[in-house]
This record gives structure tokens, C-alpha cells and sequence, in this order.
């Protein structure tokens, strides 16, 4: 056991000393959030210029309903003149209405000298069609009916709320809920790959510099790798801890600027209207996720499929000697992963059809599919269930490894094949 824990130290502090580790750890945070809120930001910022739009309306019918915006002036003109177009010029655009839109919809043209944006064709489009209904509503000549078609076009969206036998009732929202499962299906995706990675590439280097052949006189073969996986799965640890900690406090200063405090919805003195708030909502139904329940079970499927995959990637570094030879056995891996996380995308409209189910308790697969599932409620006997499955099958991937590892440790200028690997199982 001693000797476990100095290849664990070893591999532990030889990683997080590195340059590249400190660096990745720190700024992958900040990196994430800026990711969500600098294209919300540079969104929101508006030019501080007034672009002149010039309207030559024919009917003389269209004017009122094009009413100026922060970002637009609308301006009337008799004709649509050439100096419009001109690169000095500092008309945005011409709208140009020749006739009854309600009659002739195709009556209406916006010429500009380059692409017209957006935001312009969009209100443009917004204010001629409240218009144009406007006008064929009052063809009918029948009172109140334009209030009669605004009442029946209504629509309104249906609250969710979770309540449990007793009664008790909490914040529901099925986007944050995907989302969540979403994020933790992605984090254990992405760390399983690469630390399971890094294992592979650790026992190849040691092999191909003949480090390993002064280790094993001194310690055991399973000892060794062992060793390096749980050496490596607490780099793993530690960097999650660090991203999460700073992620949690930059998501939370981000929010704040952002006017998405969640000082608001803790503050029961707000009143109503502030409780149908957005940013009230969200923060209310991320309140209402089972946290506990997700990051017991996040971190029991991460060290399941970590061992699962890890010591499969263990047994191929130290079976082969070049980098280029672990395609074959790494490709399979990786597809069955990249089949987990489909089958979690697929999976997070229907939480309970045959899809989540087996493919949560399929042990190559569940520690992706099963994340997803949580945040909408699974039952115990299937989280037990899927969790006896996959510490049993790595656990036996463990042992199979191990196996292969003791023998392709030591042998060089060969490539074996996947016979000549499941005989190293049976040798004694």
C-alpha cells in the first residue's frame, strides 16, 4: 500500500506542477462564462447613432405606423434619389410603398446600398403587417371585432411546479433541468476521455523509454497502474473543484452586472410582479434541482467510468509501442462513447423511454445517459441498479487490465493482437 501511495503522489504532483495544468485550470473558467456572456453583451450594445431610413410612401397611409426607434429615423421623401446610394451619404436605407399593401402585399421594397440588417427588416416587417391587419379588420365594419380576434389569438404559457407526497412544492423548469443534466453528461464525457487519455499516454511513455523496466523491479505491475490511475483521477478531482469554485463565482459576479441577481428571488418582499421576472424564474428553478442528489451520483458514475475506461486505456499503452498502434483498440472505445453521449441527446425528451433506460444501465454507457435523466427524477432502484452494473463491470475491467498490463509492460518490438492480448488473461 505504501508504495501505491508514492506512484499516486508521483503521478499527482508531476501533473498539477506543470505550466499547462495551472494555466488550463485557471483560465477554462473564465473562458466558459465568457463564452455565455460576452455574446450577450456585445448583443445589448446599440450604436449611438440615429440611422436615417427615408420612406417614400405613395399612399401617404404608412407613415404613422413607422414610428422612430433608438436605432432608426424615419424620414419621408418624395422619390427614391440616386444621392441615397452615394458612400458619403447618410441614408441607412429607402422603403419605398407604391401602393395598398392590403390589396397588392408585394407593393413595398427596402433598397439599400449594402445588406440591410435585421433589426431594420424585422421592425419594418413588424409595423406593415399590424397595419395591413389593421386595415382588413376594419374592411369588415364590425364593432369590437378587432378586440374580439386579439382576445382569441391570445396565448399563455403553463407554469411547472414539482410537489411530493407531503406537499411540498419547488421551482420546476424543463430547459434549466436539460441544461443541468446537459453539463454534467458533457464534464463527465470530457474528463473520462482525457484523463482516461492521459493514462494511456503516461504508461506508453514510461514503456518506450524504458522507465517502467526500473519500476517493476521495485514494485508490482498492478501496483504501478494502480497507481497512475488513482493518481490521475485526483488531478481530475482537483481541477473540477477549482473550475467549479470559480466558475460559481464568475457566474455570479456575471449575473449581477448582467441584472440577473439572484438577491431578487431570495427576497420574498419583491412581490409578484418581480416573482414572473426571468431572471427570478431561472434562479428560482436552479434552486429546485436536486444538487445533492446530482453531485452524489456525479461523482460516483465519474469514478465508475473513470476506472472502467482507465484501466481499459492502461492496458493498451502498455501494450503497444507506438502511438499510432493504439487506434484500433482506442476507436472502438471512443465510439461507444460518442453512441452514450447521442443517446443522452436523444434521451432528454423522453427520460423514461426504452432509450434512457437501458442505456443508463448499460455500464459503457450509463455514467453519460444517466446524468441527463437525474435532474427530472429517476427511480432509486435504477440509479442502484445502474451503479451495481458499473462498478462490477470495472471492477472486472480492473482485473482484465491488470492481467494484460503485468505481461504487455515488458514486451517490445512486437504488435500484438487482440488474441494475443486475451491469452496475457490466462497466463499465470
Amino acid at each position: 500500500m505504501n508504495k501505491i501511495l508514492i506512484i499516486i503522489q508521483r503521478e499527482f504532483l508531476t501533473r498539477v506542477k506543470k505550466k499547462s495544468f495551472i494555466l488550463l485550470t485557471i483560465l477554462m473558467p473564465f473562458i466558459f462564462a465568457a463564452l455565455i456572456f460576452v455574446p450577450v453583451w456585445l448583443a445589448s450594445i446599440k450604436g449611438g447613432e440615429q440611422k436615417t431610413v427615408m420612406l417614400v410612401d405613395r399612399t401617404g397611409k404608412y407613415a404613422a405606423c413607422l414610428r422612430d426607434t433608438p436605432s432608426y429615423r424615419f424620414e419621408p421623401s418624395a422619390e427614391n434619389k440616386d444621392a441615397y446610394y452615394a458612400e458619403d451619404s447618410e441614408v441607412e436605407a429607402v422603403l419605398s410603398i407604391s401602393g395598398d399593401l392590403r390589396e397588392n402585399p408585394e407593393a413595398v421594397t427596402l433598397y439599400s446600398s449594402r445588406e440591410v440588417s435585421p433589426e431594420l427588416l424585422g421592425y419594418v416587417e413588424a409595423c406593415l403587417n399590424e397595419q395591413v391587419r389593421r386595415d382588413k379588420l376594419s374592411a369588415y365594419d364590425m364593432p369590437g371585432l378587432e378586440n374580439i380576434i386579439a382576445d382569441v389569438g391570445s396565448s399563455f404559457s403553463v407554469p411547472t411546479v414539482k410537489r411530493d407526497a407531503e406537499g411540498a412544492e419547488s421551482a420546476s423548469n424543463t430547459y434549466i433541468a436539460m441544461a443541468a443534466g446537459f453539463l454534467f453528461t458533457f464534464l463527465i464525457y470530457m474528463f473520462v476521455m482525457s484523463y482516461g487519455g492521459m493514462v494511456m499516454q503516461s504508461v506508453m511513455e514510461e514503456k518506450t523509454g524504458r522507465i517502467v523496466e526500473l519500476m517493476v523491479s521495485s514494485v508490482k505491475p498492478f501496483q504501478l497502474m494502480l497507481g497512475k490511475i488513482i493518481g490521475i483521477a485526483l488531478v481530475g478531482f482537483l481541477q473540477l473543484l477549482i473550475w467549479g469554485v470559480l466558475l460559481f463565482l464568475i457566474l455570479m459576479a456575471c449575473s449581477t452586472w448582467f441584472g440577473l441577481s439572484p438577491a431578487e428571488g431570495a427576497n420574498p418582499a419583491v412581490g409578484a410582479a418581480a416573482t414572473a421576472a426571468p431572471g427570478t424564474e431561472i434562479f428560482n428553478a436552479l434552486m429546485g434541482l436536486p444538487y445533492a442528489e446530482m453531485g452524489t451520483l456525479f461523482v460516483l458514475y465519474f469514478v465508475g467510468g473513470y476506472l472502467l475506461y482507465a484501466s481499459f486505456f492502461a492496458a493498451v499503452g502498455a501494450s503497444i509501442n507506438a502511438q499510432e498502434d493504439s487506434q484500433q483498440f482506442v476507436m472502438p472505445v471512443v465510439l461507444i462513447m460518442l453512441f452514450g453521449l447521442y443517446a443522452a441527446m436523444y434521451s432528454v425528451e423522453n427520460t423514461n423511454g426504452p432509450l434512457a433506460f437501458w442505456a443508463s444501465l448499460f455500464p459503457l454507457t450509463s455514467p453519460i445517459v444517466m446524468m441527463v435523466r437525474i435532474p427530472f427524477g429517476v427511480p432509486w432502484w435504477q440509479e442502484a441498479l445502474s451503479l451495481v452494473l458499473l462498478y462490477g463491470t470495472s471492477l472486472l475491467f480492473v482485473y482484465v487490465s491488470a492481467r494484460i498490463y503485468r505481461i504487455g509492460i515488458l514486451m517490445y518490438g512486437k504488435k500484438p493482437s487482440l488474441r494475443e492480448m486475451l491469452k496475457w488473461v490466462r497466463w499465470k
